[in-house]
């Protein structure tokens, strides 16, 4: 099992057009990716920092939630469960990849991406 590195990091955005602006104008982030009411992709300072709709978030409604790239979330992901976390969900996004969203013992929620 690897981590490779922290894909992403994502607060959710009850509106969608209003919070991409807000971290473009208050934080100089730069628009990467943009899927309409969903999904937004900025850098910021080399970084990815990234807002969800609450649907493509799954994960709940309040607070960041990192996403880590694994080589085999499936073997992280067992490793999760033996030490005390939880699976709370898992989602195919075809070409886009898989993610895996986990909580630590203290319920923390993290994901677990895998490139498509």
């Amino acid at each position: 099992m690897t981590i490779r590195r922290i894909q992403n990091i994502y607060v959710v955005a009850g509106d969608m057009d209003r919070m991409a602006g807000f971290y473009q104008q208050a934080l100089g982030a730069g628009l990467k990716f943009r899927d309409g009411g969903n999904w937004t992709q900025l850098s910021i300072g080399g970084g990815n920092f990234a807002l969800a709709s609450a649907v493509e978030a799954g994960a709940g409604d309040k607070g960041a939630t990192v996403t880590f790239e694994a080589d085999d979330p499936d073997a992280v992901a067992a490793d999760v469960e033996r030490l005390g976390g939880r699976i709370l969900g898992r989602r195919d996004m075809g070409s886009h990849g898989s993610i895996v969203t986990c909580a630590d013992p203290e319920g923390n929620v993290f994901q677990l991406f895998a490139k498509g």
